[in-house]
């Protein structure tokens, strides 16, 4: 009853709205959803994809890590060319791209190919992400502008908990290919809606895109992937490993050199000299490594240790996600109540409780135990990553917001990234390991030793029961090392964030902050 007049006023207050904007929002909300469970869809096809394809777990990280790599490094150029040349001809152009990149995974008959799709997806996503938000002021009048954000903004947040659940209805029902062939009509939708219901709008005075800083971005965070990607199988000491991490430090110190004498830089990197959003930065980005990591792992345990079918996997995913939506969605009253340190405390102790029973997972322990983990692991989550969010560009001066969203929203992908390579190529690295094939020839010892699905695979073409047993036991002894890390970097960054952070933040600037993040 109450909500009618308050849209007839809109309405009548603003003549000259397009009563098609709700559709044009519509489509959008249906682009972002496609957008946040790609972020997460693809990790429980991992391990049918390792199967029929032959995937090492290198190439398995980089199947996920091209996509979040590219996205990270992408989006603030793509903003930027969306400022300057159109917002609706730049978001058309990445839903094509993104499109594009969906029917050349559909098509991918070999790892190349899937990993080349992952790279196009990340392509069109950055165009997206931020382009989706900014066409939005054109479209709707500040009292409505509110709900059209939070509806786009949750659309992409609850793509995540899908994700998993929509690819392992897929698998159990069609081929692997299928979850990049369920983007095809929705993008499609989203493509034909922003042609024909979205205004184009510019603005001119946007700083204009650094194609150096891009190139530099690009090629440093790709050179870093590489490096800790290949580690585990060609050693720390081969040439290409160096020369990778080698790349990477010189590359990603030339941004920052780049930045320094801009006088406007694309990738504002002075900002991390501001320390209460540099600690806060810090702490979104650590929760963000250690989630991309889990959500890379947890898959091939609960498939190929566990047993459990593709669609079973994704529901089994679900209280790690849940209690993450949950926390986030709790924290805020919390955070007026005590203030966003104590939260963002609280949330990383809970992680590293979380972290630390999971460490005593044995082959033994059944999903029951895992449940459990995963649960307190997801409130962790939620209650470290929003407030710090929230509190990071809260610390900005009003007028560095924009800027400010840019670059945590980068330096967070970058950590997704880096998690799953980093915690993946540790854990690679134990399972070899410890897993037993001394009985094995050498070609089937290397192709078992590639990850655990292959290990499987193999000890079921031989009928070695003691090889399986010593992959199950192999793959929970490198999960479990990896929790500990978790376990250590989270109180680590406890200890940090209730040292050096700040009791409260200014209430407006907060405020401010929840539109932006």
């Amino acid at each position: 009853m109450t909500q009618t007049p308050r849209t007839t006023r809109s309405t009548a207050a603003h003549p000259d709205l397009d009563p098609r904007r709700w559709w044009a929002l519509g489509a959008m909300v249906a682009s972002m959803l496609v957008l946040g469970f790609d972020m997460t869809i693809l990790n429980v096809a991992l391990p049918t994809m390792a199967e029929q394809l032959g995937a090492t777990t290198g190439q398995q990280q980089w199947m996920a890590d091209a996509y979040i790599v590219v996205f990270a490094a992408l989006m603030l150029p793509a903003g930027l060319l969306g400022d300057r040349f159109g917002r609706r001809s730049m978001l058309i152009t990445g839903l094509a791209i993104f499109l594009v990149g969906s029917v050349i995974g559909t098509l991918a008959t070999s790892v190349g190919p899937v990993i080349g799709a992952r790279a196009v997806m990340g392509i069109g996503a950055a165009f997206v992400m931020p382009l989706a938000l900014a066409v939005l002021p054109s479209l709707f009048p500040e009292e409505e502008r509110g709900k059209a954000v939070a509806l786009v903004t949750a659309a992409s947040a609850l793509g995540m908990p899908l994700g998993p659940i929509i690819g392992g209805w897929l698998l159990d029902h069609f081929w692997w290919g299928s979850v990049f062939l369920i983007n095809v009509p929705m993008v499609a939708i989203g493509v034909l809606a922003c042609a024909f219901l979205l205004p184009e709008t510019r603005d001119p005075s946007s700083p204009s895109v650094d194609a150096v800083s891009t190139v530099l971005t690009v090629g440093g965070l790709g050179a870093l992937t590489y490096g800790i990607i290949e580690a585990p199988v060609r050693g720390w000491g081969d040439p290409l490993v160096v020369g990778g991490l080698a790349a990477s430090v010189l590359l990603i110190g030339g941004l920052v050199a780049r930045g320094r004498r801009a006088e406007r830089p694309m990738l504002d990197l002075k900002l991390l000299g501001h320390r209460p959003f540099l600690l806060n930065t810090l702490v979104a980005t650590l929760v963000m490594f250690v989630l991309s990591g889990l959500l890379f792992l947890l898959p091939p345990y609960l498939q190929a240790v566990l047993g459990h079918d593709a669609f079973g996997t994704g529901l089994r995913l679900l209280p790690l996600i849940g209690g993450l939506v949950v926390a986030a969605k709790a924290s805020q009253p919390l955070v007026e109540r005590v203030g966003a340190r104590a939260v963002i405390c609280t949330g990383l102790v809970v992680l590293t409780f979380a972290a630390l029973l999971g460490a005593r997972t044995t082959v033994e322990s059944g999903y029951g135990f895992t449940a459990l983990w995963l649960t307190i692991a997801g409130a962790g989550f939620g209650f470290a990553m929003m407030p710090a969010m929230t509190a990071a560009i809260g610390a900005l001066p009003r007028d560095r917001a924009g800027s400010g969203s840019g670059l945590l929203m980068t330096v967070r992908q970058v950590g997704g990234a880096i998690g799953i390579a980093l915690l993946g190529s540790l854990l690679a690295g134990v399972f070899a390991g410890r897993l037993d094939t001394g009985r094995l020839p050498v070609d089937l010892a290397d192709r078992a030793g590639e990850s655990v699905v292959a290990a499987k695979v193999v000890a079921r073409q031989l009928g070695d029961e003691t090889l399986a047993a010593s992959a199950d036991a192999g793959y929970v002894h490198g999960m479990v090392v990896v929790l500990l890390v978790c376990a250590g970097a989270a109180l680590v960054t406890a200890a940090l964030a209730a040292w050096l952070l700040p009791r409260r933040a200014p209430a407006a600037d907060v405020a401010e902050s929840v539109v932006h993040a």
